[in-house]
């Protein structure tokens, strides 16, 4: 009984601990700490090359969908 008490008392919170630490560093990863005007600029600029390249790619695709032959 007591060894169950011990485990209670002591890891749980230790893996709590962990846990919450866990999160706030990834958190604090995921956004950047400082951007510049020219950082956002690159950004959009990426986004918007990258939005144009899909609708390039569905356009291709539409094309080659029409042009297949279905048995």
């Amino acid at each position: 009984m007591i060894p169950w008490i011990i485990f209670a008392v002591v890891v749980v919170p230790l893996v709590v601990v962990a846990f919450v630490v866990s999160r706030r560093k990834t958190a604090a990863g995921e956004h950047a700490a400082i951007e510049d005007a020219a950082d956002r600029e690159r950004t959009e600029q990426e986004f918007a090359a990258a939005e144009a390249y899909q609708e390039a790619w569905h356009e291709a695709d539409k094309e080659r969908y029409h042009e297949e032959r279905l048995p």
